[in-house]
C-alpha cells in the first residue's frame, strides 16, 4: 500500500518508519528543508532507541520517502496520516492551526479516493471541521473520506509500542474507510476497535487523563504516606497487584511530564468546559501532579537548611528516560525553583542537555554523574535512566561537600544508600 504522513515528529516519524519496514511505500512530508534533508540521509532530529536504524533501513530500501511537497505523495497515497503537532494554547485549549493548515494543503492535492486519518490528538469534533475544509478544497470528482486514527505509543518504547499495540481505534462513519485502514493495520496484532469518529477522539484524551489520573493518585498516596509513617511503595505495590487496578502508572515521583498528558488533561478540562461540564476531578489530578514538583524543592530546601549558596546536583532532565524530549518536564520546575531559593545548579543527562539550554539558565552542565556531583551538597535523582542505578556510592560521596540525596523515583534501596551513610529521602518513604 502507498501512504502519505504528514509530519515526521515522534508520532509521524516512528509510525512511518514502521510502517515502511512492513512492506508499504511511505511518504513523509515535512516543512523544514534541512531536517528533511537530514531525514533523507537517515539522521533524525529526535532521540528514540532503534528509530535511527529503522529509517536508514528503509530509506536505503527506497520504502521510506521524504519531501517537502504534497506531490507526487498525496495524489499517489490510498491514505493519508495527519500526524502534527496540537500544543496546548495558554487557555488550555488545543492549537489546531498546524493541523487545519496541513488539510487545504491536502486537499487541494487529492486524487482518486483517499482516507485522511488524523493521528494528531485532537478535541471532539475536529474531524468534522477536517471533513468541511476537504469538501471545499478538494478537485471536483474526488472522493475521499476522513477518519481518526489516535496513537498511543510511548517515547522511548516508540516502536515497539507501535509494533505492538493493545488496540488499534479505527474512527469514521465510512465502512470503506474502515476496511482500507484494516488492511493496512492487518500485520499489527493489537485488537480492533471500530468507532464513529468522536467516540476516537475521545479515547485518546480519556485514556492518557485516566493515566495522569493514575499518577497523581500515587503521588497523593505518598504525600499521605509519609505524614504517616507508611511505605508509599509497598502500598501501591499491593494495590497495584489487584487486577481490577494493575501496577502500571503507580509508582510515586516528581508527576508527569512530556508531550501528552500535560496538554491532553488540559485538553480535556477545557473540551468539558464547552460543554458546561467542571472536570473537577481533572483539575485536582493537575494540582497534585504540580505539588509533587513542589514537594521536591520543600525536601531539597529542609536538607540542606540554608539553601543559598549551595550547590545542589540534579541527575537526570528529560521527563522520563530514554528520550530528550523536555516538554513540560519536572526537573524545568525543580531547577528554577531551587534557584529563587539562591541554590546553585549542576546538572547531566544522558541526551537531554542541549534540549534543555534552550529552557533554563546559569545551570552547569556536565559531562557525566561524578562531574555533576563534585562539591554539591545534595543530589537529587529526577530521571531514572538505567546508568543512575548502579552508581559507586563511595565514590560518589568522596566527591560531595555532603552526603544526602533526594530519590525522587525510588531507584535506590533506602537502607543501602543510607549504609554508605548517605542521608536518603524517596518518595513516599
Amino acid at each position: 500500500m502507498t501512504i502519505t504522513f504528514i509530519g515526521h515528529g515522534y508520532v509521524g516519524l516512528v509510525t512511518a518508519a514502521v510502517f515502511a519496514d512492513l512492506g508499504n511505500t511511505v511518504h513523509v512530508i515535512g516543512h523544514t528543508e534541512k531536517k528533511v534533508e537530514n531525514l533523507k540521509k537517515g539522521i533524525i532530529p529526535i532521540y528514540e532507541p532503534g528509530l535511527e536504524e529503522l529509517v536508514k533501513k528503509n530509506v536505503e530500501a527506497g520504502r521510506l520517502l521524504f519531501s517537502l511537497d504534497y506531490r507526487p505523495a498525496i495524489p499517489e497515497s490510498e491514505i493519508v496520516f495527519i500526524a502534527v503537532g496540537t500544543p496546548p494554547k495558554p487557555t488550555g485549549e488545543a492549537d489546531l492551526s498546524t493541523v487545519l493548515a496541513v488539510v487545504e494543503n491536502i486537499g487541494k492535492n487529492l486524487q482518486g479516493y483517499t482516507v485522511v486519518a488524523t493521528k494528531s490528538t485532537v478535541p471532539i469534533s475536529t474531524n468534522k471541521k477536517v471533513q468541511e475544509i476537504l469538501e471545499k478544497t478538494k478537485p471536483q470528482g474526488v472522493e475521499f473520506d476522513v477518519a481518526s486514527v489516535p496513537e498511543f505509543l510511548r517515547e522511548g518504547s516508540a516502536i515497539n509500542d507501535t509494533l505492538y499495540p493493545d488496540r488499534i481505534i479505527l474512527g469514521s462513519e465510512s465502512k470503506k474507510a474502515h476496511e482500507l485502514l484494516k488492511e493496512l493495520h492487518e500485520p499489527l496484532p493489537g485488537q480492533v476497535i471500530l468507532t464513529n469518529l468522536e467516540t476516537a477522539e475521545m479515547i485518546k484524551y480519556a485514556s492518557n487523563s485516566f493515566l495522569a489520573t493514575k499518577i497523581s493518585f500515587a503521588n497523593a498516596i505518598a504525600h499521605l504516606s509519609e505524614l504517616t509513617g507508611a511505605d508509599a511503595v509497598k502500598v501501591l505495590e499491593a494495590v497495584g497487584l489487584d487486577k481490577r487496578i494493575g501496577g502500571m502508572f503507580l509508582q510515586p515521583g516528581p508527576g508527569y511530564g512530556g508531550s501528552c498528558f500535560p496538554k491532553d488533561v488540559e485538553a480535556l478540562i477545557n473540551i468539558a468546559g464547552n460543554y458546561n461540564y467542571d472536570f473537577q476531578l481533572l483539575r485536582i489530578v493537575q494540582d497534585i501532579n504540580k505539588s509533587a514538583r513542589d514537594r521536591v524543592v520543600d525536601k531539597a530546601v529542609e536538607m540542606l537548611g540554608e539553601a543559598s549558596g549551595r550547590t545542589v546536583a540534579i541527575l537526570g532532565l528529560a521527563f522520563k528516560p530514554n528520550t530528550d524530549d523536555m516538554r513540560f518536564a519536572p526537573s524545568i520546575d525543580i531547577i528554577k525553583n531551587l534557584q529563587k531559593k539562591g541554590v546553585i545548579i549542576k546538572a547531566y543527562d544522558p541526551v537531554a542537555i542541549e534540549n534543555t539550554k534552550q529552557l533554563v539558565e546559569n545551570v552547569e552542565f556536565c559531562s557525566d554523574v561524578y562531574a555533576t556531583v563534585k562539591d554539591a551538597s545534595l543530589v537529587i535523582v529526577v530521571t531514572d535512566w538505567n546508568e543512575f542505578k548502579e552508581l559507586d556510592f563511595e565514590k560518589l560521596g568522596n566527591l560531595m561537600k555532603e552526603r544526602k540525596i533526594i530519590d525522587a523515583r525510588n531507584i535506590y534501596d533506602p537502607e543501602e544508600v543510607r549504609d554508605k551513610r548517605f542521608e536518603y529521602i524517596g518518595s513516599g518513604r
